[in-house]
């Protein structure tokens, strides 16, 4: 698995533990999900991500997005 699916897939985990806390524990775990939003729209644009750093570092290959 490349590094943009791993990214990718550890968003979307992200949003959904956020939301089912959410609605389990309180609404500021929102703030998760907004984070994550912010995040991988600016990695759309600027191709900073601090994940996709960290994955490369572990020897992981790289996709299209994340060099």
């Amino acid at each position: 698995m490349s590094i943009d699916r791993m990214v990718m897939a550890f968003a979307g985990a992200m949003v959904g533990l956020s939301l089912v806390l959410y609605l389990v524990h309180s609404p500021y775990w929102l703030i998760l999900t907004a984070f994550v939003g912010v995040n991988l729209f600016q990695a759309a644009f600027t191709g900073f991500c601090p994940l996709a750093i960290v994955l490369k570092k572990a020897g992981f290959k790289p996709g299209m997005a994340f060099k």
